[in-house]
């Protein structure tokens, strides 16, 4: 065997980061033409800089194995003369969401990679991807544009559950029990990743020319609006307070400054990672309810993740996959 073959597995990692990061420089393309900020401009500036650097290394990896590279997203996916669609604080908000999409693919991609040179390129990257998420979230915190979870009294002793009632969320009385911080945490993160997911679908859905991919946006926007409404709820039913975000996220310009097919591949890959979050949070919260009503809302997103795929499909705008041709 041949070890310094490319297996299956890497490749195929590559090929789907290689659409990733491509994704990405164009939305970035866009994003530091109209930035406002010269804070937030150097910021994504230089993660441009770092990811093109790393787009080039798979392109040499792939070429040294004998593999044609995907065509992924290219300068004709950047609209440069269309005006901004984002204002100030959106485009790092934009940023940070997508670092947090590369977290979890990188963690999947190096535990499926064996040689080394793979190993240490998604090191590399997830290298890169932790200190630009830190950095991301220190502007919109520092600038107002993201607030703390709340904060709690802490516990000074420790405690086993010891009744399978705690499950119900409810007692005798109908009384629901007070949430715990694991499950207010998953909870925040749904109202914070959905509040980004309702606008970015109504910028997508603003710009858009095409009938089936603007309706497909409008969708999107309504069941990201719909999740945020019942978790929020939940939130409410808890004396919780629910985080906001400012206004005036976008501009009212209907020139779209990406191609259909770009949106439409930006929404599957947060579809994908909508239906995560809701798998994950089922795992980790211990009442029946918020369990039930995640799995509702896993249920939508994925079911609005494999109507994109089919409608990308259907216009011959996804790539296809390697063939595992033994």
């Amino acid at each position: 065997m041949n070890s310094d073959k490319l297996t299956s597995v890497e490749f195929g990692a590559l090929w789907t980061t290689y659409h990733k990061k491509t994704m990405i420089l164009r939305i970035l393309e866009h994003l530091i033409q109209h930035a406002e900020d010269h804070k937030a401009k150097t910021l994504m500036s230089g993660l441009y800089e770092k990811l093109e650097k790393k787009v080039i290394e798979m392109e040499e990896i792939m070429e040294r194995a004998g593999a044609a590279k995907p065509v992924g997203f290219t300068k004709e996916d950047f609209h440069e003369n269309a005006p901004a669609l984002f204002t100030n604080g959106f485009d790092i908000m934009f940023c940070r969401i997508l670092k947090e999409i590369s977290m979890g693919m990188y963690v999947l991609h190096t535990t499926i990679s064996y040689r080394a040179e793979i190993i240490n390129f998604y090191r590399e990257l997830t290298e890169i991807t932790h200190l630009y998420y830190h950095h991301f979230t220190d502007y919109l915190l520092k600038d107002g544009f993201s607030k703390l979870p709340t904060t709690v009294k802490l516990p000074d002793s420790i405690d086993f559950i010891t009744d399978t009632s705690y499950m119900k969320g409810t007692n005798l009385l109908g009384q629901k029990r007070q949430l715990n911080t694991v499950e207010y945490g998953l909870l925040y993160h749904s109202v914070e990743t959905n509040l980004f997911g309702m606008q970015l679908m109504k910028a997508f859905a603003q710009c858009s020319k095409d009938k089936e991919a603007k309706q497909y946006f409008t969708k999107g926007q309504q069941i990201s609006e719909e999740i945020l409404q019942g978790t929020e709820k939940i939130l409410l039913e808890n004396n919780i307070p629910s985080p906001t975000m400012p206004g005036g996220v976008l501009t009212s310009s209907a020139d779209a400054p990406f191609s259909e097919r770009l949106m439409l591949y930006c929404t599957y890959l947060l579809g994908g990672f909508s239906i995560g979050g809701q798998g994950f949070s089922s795992a980790f919260t211990l009442r029946n309810d918020i369990i039930a009503k995640s799995a509702i809302f896993a249920k939508d997103a994925f079911e609005y993740t494999l109507e994109g795929a089919k409608l990308m499909m259907e216009k011959g705008w996804m790539e296809e996959p390697p063939k595992m041709d033994i």
